[in-house]
């Protein structure tokens, strides 16, 4: 057996360190994969399958595809559950002695995908690492492509399902998970049934406790645990050093992104297991897995992708809290009330881009000048909406507008610097604004100037030679030429250096053409290479306000949200809620806000409410089938969660004292979009 090539010893070593990721290795223009990566790819992508000479008697198999398309076949290879390594030439190949120097800049897995062709704008993308222990389990959720990072620590007593309902909620794309919560067979069967995520088995030694402890004081910038908010021996620990570990070596730059975490208790929201959620069809309808038909449909108003997110959250994760509800609600009804001011803000919300993926794809050092510019672009509405907000008095919009940074400063730096309309590649130059940076402008000057001067030896020559149909050109191989056809060839000067002979004309070079080439060549080179590190310093800067565009972006998320809840209760005729904590629920006229909206103006019969802990502790519902039942039901249940999540409800008038769960397991095949009980479905 032949010895493998240098190329071939180099791709091995790399793969040795990655053996459960495709390896998309760069040649030149390609990221090419070899032998078993190869045959997968070729075959999950539909490529041709083909062959490279590696030394070995055998050619080995090869497949690849072109860099600045590869997105779209790295998005093809996660959803199917694959893992990526991306592994990049380190230096020139022109000016490396030997073989180019490669090295891994990121393995992309289904829970650490930051591109957003591959991602949906309107949902989280979530990795989970879950910590089981005897004593119970630390469980925690990040979101790298917005660097939203949430734990929780879940007790001994229903500890399986406690894991299973936490899951549900933020449905991972990705699990991290140790040995010990194998042992928990109803959790095993629940994530390979009913999430659709790929699932890592970690080693032991990820999750002691000591390590993790320093890495995630590190991580947050800290000295103590309680500095945190996390108290000493926590199993939230053990979770979030797990998750680090793994974020290091999958993302190996960018880590800075992760820098605030949110820690949650049970007691902070309402409890709503896996079956009420499902049954309530607050982000999906049961039966086709739709938007349409459930209540996001209904509530969703947003005008921005953060904005998308965050109410999404929301509803699935209502407040039990009073005065926290009560604030909503203030600004709620300040939207309401004021049509000219909820007009001009979602007038100007339209126009925000999605500040939190773009600012992640700015401080992991992949943000072309587009995405720059994307960012400029949403920053320019900001005075328009702080503006708009001067007048405001409800608490929670007065405190939404302090906390919005008009971050003038860093817009105004990338307008000065990036062209309006930048090319894809940041590597290629023409991304620049001309008066940006004087020593770059005297390069461009040469490069123009020096067209110039070749179009004065063009005719200098033809007056020179009396060759009417002389002219200069330029290729890559020879540079510039003098191009002199067969017909004039007996007046070519003697200082003309033959270059090329083609069929019917010769190409020569002089002194003073190559001169020129050197200048003009060289100033092109030196400009590429200075746009580059501009743009690269600009990058960094805008990287180095994290904290101010973040704080912003989170600001601007929770007023489009707000806004959204204003605009539905002006459109369907929504009350504001009583909120309080005596137990009661009295609603007048209350209305299913769904079915409501698939009737499209034709009339909802409403219905009255009332429970308490006295008297009206309980109601038993009968009557025939498709009454409406269910839908009474279910009703009820989704007033009171809108009501907690700050939102006015379908109803001319509610009192509701806060709940801490819901409970429901309606039918277990009602479809109410289409007006079908469960026994018409089963009929059917």
């Amino acid at each position: 057996m032949g010895e493998l090539s240098p190329m071939m010893k180099q791709y091995f070593a790399i793969k040795e360190q990655y053996p459960n990721c495709i390896l998309f290795y760069r040649l030149g223009d390609f990221y090419e994969m070899f032998f078993d990566d190869a045959k997968v790819a070729s075959r999950e992508l539909e490529l041709t399958l083909t062959g490279r000479d590696c030394g070995q008697e055998e050619r080995a198999p090869m497949c690849g595809v072109p860099y600045h398309s590869s997105e779209n076949y790295i998005a093809r290879l996660i959803a199917k559950g694959y893992k990526v390594a991306i592994c990049e030439q380190m230096e020139d190949p022109a000016t490396a002695k030997g073989i180019v120097k490669r090295d891994i800049v990121r393995v992309v897995t289904p829970g650490t995908v930051l591109e957003g062709s591959m991602l949906d704008e309107t949902q989280n993308n979530y990795i989970s690492s879950v910590y089981a222990a005897q004593e119970g389990a630390g469980i925690c959720f990040a979101d790298i492509s917005t660097g939203e990072v949430y734990a929780t620590q879940l007790p001994e007593k229903d500890l399986a399902q406690n894991i299973i309902n936490e899951l549900g909620r933020y449905q991972p794309k990705e699990i991290l998970l140790n040995q010990k919560l194998l042992d928990l067979p109803t959790v095993g069967d629940f994530i390979r049934q009913r999430l659709s995520a790929s699932v890592e088995l970690m080693d032991d030694e990820e999750f002691l406790y000591e390590g993790a402890k320093g890495k995630f004081l590190r991580q947050f910038g800290k000295t103590e645990l309680l500095e945190l908010g996390v108290e000493e021996g926590s199993m939230i620990v053990p979770a979030m050093g797990a998750l680090l570990n793994y974020l290091e070596r999958t993302q190996i730059v960018g880590m800075e992104r992760i820098n605030t975490i949110s820690l949650y208790s049970e007691s902070q929201f309402m409890k709503l297991d896996l079956s009420a959620r499902r049954n309530l069809e607050l982000t999906e309808t049961m039966r086709s897995k739709e938007k349409r038909g459930s209540l996001l449909w209904v509530l969703d108003k947003t005008r921005t992708a953060m904005g998308k997110r965050l109410i999404r959250t929301w509803l699935e994760r209502p407040l039990v809290n009073c005065q926290q509800i009560i604030r909503r609600l203030n600004a709620v009804e300040e939207l309401n009330e004021d049509g000219v001011l909820r007009a001009e803000l979602m007038e100007q919300l339209t126009g925000v881009h999605d500040m939190e993926r773009l600012m992640t794809r700015i401080v992991y050092g992949s943000a072309n000048g587009r995405e720059l510019r994307s960012l400029s672009a949403a920053l320019e509405r900001l005075p328009g909406l702080l503006t708009a907000m001067a007048q405001v008095k409800s608490g929670l919009l007065t405190s939404l507008k302090k906390e919005m940074d008009p971050l003038e400063d860093i817009c105004q730096l990338i307008n000065s610097a990036i062209v309006e309309e930048p090319p894809l590649s940041v590597r290629e130059g023409g991304i620049i604004q001309p008066g940006y940076y004087e020593e770059l402008d005297l390069l461009r000057g040469d490069m123009s100037d020096g067209k110039g001067f070749i179009a004065k030896i063009e005719a200098q020559e033809r007056e020179r030679t009396g060759i009417k149909n002389l002219k200069v050109g330029y290729n890559r191989v020879f540079g510039y030429y003098i191009e002199v056809s067969n017909s004039n060839r007996d007046a070519i000067p003697q200082d003309y250096i033959r270059k090329q002979t083609l069929t019917n004309c010769e190409r020569f070079i002089t002194q003073e053409l190559k001169e020129l080439e050197g200048r003009i060549l060289g100033a092109k080179d030196k400009s590429v290479e200075m746009e580059y590190r501009l743009f690269d310093e600009v990058r960094k800067t805008v990287a180095g306000q994290l904290e101010r565009i973040q704080r912003t972006a989170q600001a601007v998320a929770q007023l489009d949200v707000l806004c959204s809840f204003a605009e539905v209760a002006m459109q369907n005729g929504y009350c504001r809620p009583e909120i309080s904590m005596d137990g009661r629920i009295c609603l007048k006229e209350s209305r299913h806000p769904v079915v409501e909206a698939l009737l499209e103006g034709r009339p909802f019969v409403p219905n009255d409410v009332l429970l308490d802990k006295e008297d009206n502790r309980i109601a038993i519902i009968t009557g025939p089938n498709m009454a409406g039942k269910s839908t009474y039901m279910r009703q009820t249940a989704l007033i009171v969660l809108m009501a907690q999540c700050g939102c006015f409800v379908p109803a001319s008038s509610a009192e509701i004292g806060v709940v801490d769960s819901i409970f429901t397991r309606v039918g277990a095949s009602d479809d109410l979009a289409s007006g079908q009980s469960t026994f018409m479905v089963e009929m059917n």
